[in-house]
């Protein structure tokens, strides 16, 4: 039941929109181990002059950039699955996107069961009643 926020810098695609929400809901499915059916993803362009790190925008660099956080619930999955999860995701946006400044970040953000939730029930909700 993640929700998955990308921000891409470049002209609105929907060929890159494809393959980004491909790319992502595969490494959240398959390393994370989170449902495909619940996952959602929403996808934001920036223009490159509109993105700049260390003082320059992205065209000045003549390098791709993205932003990227999804939130999971706290504690499911483990330091190796993440370190591996973003490794996954920040190669394969290389491969959709070219050749990428560093500084293109990827923040899994662990929160609480009882303050996240879906269709009105959060997931300490869901746990427990998966448990009876």
């Amino acid at each position: 039941m993640p929700i998955l926020n990308v921000k891409i810098s470049g002209a609105p695609s929907a060929e890159t929109t494809r393959r980004v929400a491909n790319l992502l809901l595969d490494a959240t499915s398959n390393i994370l181990g989170k449902k495909r059916d619940v996952t959602s993803i929403a996808v934001d362009y920036v223009d490159p002059e509109h993105w700049i790190v260390a003082g320059k925008s992205l065209a000045e660099h003549k390098l791709a950039s993205f932003y990227f956080d999804v939130k999971i619930t706290a504690g499911t999955n483990t330091k190796d699955e993440k370190a591996q999860y973003i490794d996954t995701v920040f190669n394969g946006m290389k491969t959709v996107l070219g050749e990428l400044h560093t500084e293109s970040y990827i923040y899994v953000q662990e929160v609480s069961g009882d303050a996240y939730g879906y269709g009105g029930l959060t997931q300490e909700y869901r746990y427990i009643a998966s448990k009876r």
